[in-house]
């Protein structure tokens, strides 16, 4: 779920680099908190209930 989420983060700031530039701040801040949801999952790994 949190990899989708994270793609489509991607993608969307990926458009506003290229082509939205008014958008490019509120994007790149999508963007660095995808990133932190990302490490998050990765350095907590999987855990069983």
């Amino acid at each position: 779920m949190l990899w989708t989420i994270f793609v489509i983060l991607l993608v969307l700031w990926l458009l506003g680099w290229i082509g939205f530039h008014a958008l490019g701040a509120f994007i790149h801040i999508v963007l660095v908190l995808a990133l932190i949801v990302l490490c998050i999952q990765l350095f907590s790994g999987r855990r069983n209930v």
